[in-house]
């Protein structure tokens, strides 16, 4: 095999990995670049939260204390000391955490890189980008796009959206939505932080408890307000109907176990959970924030409500506990959405078309 026609080399520089939409798109990249030519390793602080099974499959390294001020600096050196027997073609830095570390690498192994946005900025926070080694920044959505323009000052066309991909399941794997022989389960995924809102999505449980004391809720995921949502849950006296499941390396099995997924999120990238939940065929309840509007189509591929609004939330929930052939059909036209428009094939196709550009960009010679 000639060099023209070799794999590129990416080394994907990522965060510690979490139990998150950010950490699937990692994994995904990793697993699924090499049938595109496309050869990754990855460079994080901590592994342990990938599935070992598919840890042994990929090239992963961790460097602890990456990010911890002095240490990380030696880690980083040994970060580059290890990359200077194989230098990758292209650095992808996967998240805006670890922009910093990522580019000073960039700089002293004199490689190129993508940043990829998955969210939106702090109000406080300012993104430094050297120029000179970044070719391009991919965000998720055009919600966050446009919020990352009008905060920065970059130009359009440096900014391109690839919306996170997902798996979509055949038919046959599919369980029935709301069957009869069993109690109705309403669910939660993703990292328990105070942004997803998940106190009104326990505010919501308890008024559907109220109507149908029969319904279990679900929430998925681990994070520094799990102990406040569970006292929360204990305060609202539902700590019966509601399951925490914390220790899980990834959320398929929790939202197969789920009839409705809800996204109670007061800030929203995009939802890459809640697309997994669509591909499920699972109908779909999501607050109106932020890149949620390029997904749901209010009334057809999921219902819309206001954020930091338990009622609405509990209205929506029933509504579709009492109408399973509705709620069916929601999540089958969500399924559907999500095979044309968000399957991990066309995010993968569009990144590695971003890799070949950026890498054509730095073999051209600069004009005087």
């Amino acid at each position: 095999m000639s060099k023209a026609d070799s794999p590129i080399d990416v080394l994907l520089f990522a965060g510690s990995f979490e139990l998150r939409g950010t950490s699937a798109y990692t994994l995904r990249l990793a697993q699924y670049a090499a049938e595109y030519g496309i050869h990754t390793r990855v460079i994080c602080p901590d592994a342990s939260r990938v599935d070992p099974s598919m840890r042994l499959k990929l090239d992963i390294s961790e460097y602890r204390n990456l990010k911890v001020p002095l240490l990380g600096q030696l880690m980083l050196r040994l970060v580059k000391q290890e990359l200077s027997k194989k230098l990758p073609d292209l650095i992808h830095i996967q998240s805006r955490h670890v922009l910093p570390q990522g580019q000073w690498l960039a700089r002293k192994i004199k490689r190129p890189f993508l940043l990829t946005v998955n969210d939106y900025l702090q109000s406080d926070e300012r993104l430094r980008i050297d120029m000179n080694w970044c070719k391009g920044i991919i965000t998720v959505s055009e919600s966050v796009k446009k919020d990352l323009i009008a905060r920065t000052g970059l130009s359009e066309e440096f900014v391109l959206v690839i919306p996170s991909g997902v798996n979509v399941p055949e038919d046959a794997n599919l369980a029935p939505v709301l069957s009869r022989d069993r109690q109705p389960v309403v669910g939660t995924a993703g990292p328990l932080e105070a942004i997803k809102g998940l106190p009104y999505f326990l505010g919501a449980a308890s008024r559907v408890l109220a109507v149908n004391p029969k319904v279990q809720f679900l929430i998925s995921g681990a994070g520094p307000e799990e102990s406040n949502l569970r006292y929360l849950s204990r305060d609202l006296e539902i700590s019966e109907n509601v399951t925490f499941v914390p220790n899980l390396y990834d959320f398929s099995i929790s939202l197969e176990a789920m009839d409705i997924f809800c996204l109670a999120s007061l800030r929203q990238g995009l939802g890459t959970i809640m697309l997994e939940a669509m591909a499920l065929a699972k109908p779909v309840i999501a607050t109106g924030v932020g890149g949620i509007y390029s997904v749901i189509r209010d009334g057809e591929t999921g219902l819309v409500i206001p954020p930091s609004n338990s009622e609405a939330l509990a209205s929506s929930i029933l509504k579709l506990l009492e109408d399973p052939l509705k709620a069916r059909a929601m999540g089958e036209a969500a399924r559907e959405l999500v095979r044309r428009e968000f399957r991990v094939e066309t995010m993968i196709e569009k990144t590695v078309e971003q890799y070949k550009l950026a890498l054509k960009v730095m073999s051209e010679p600069a004009i005087n």
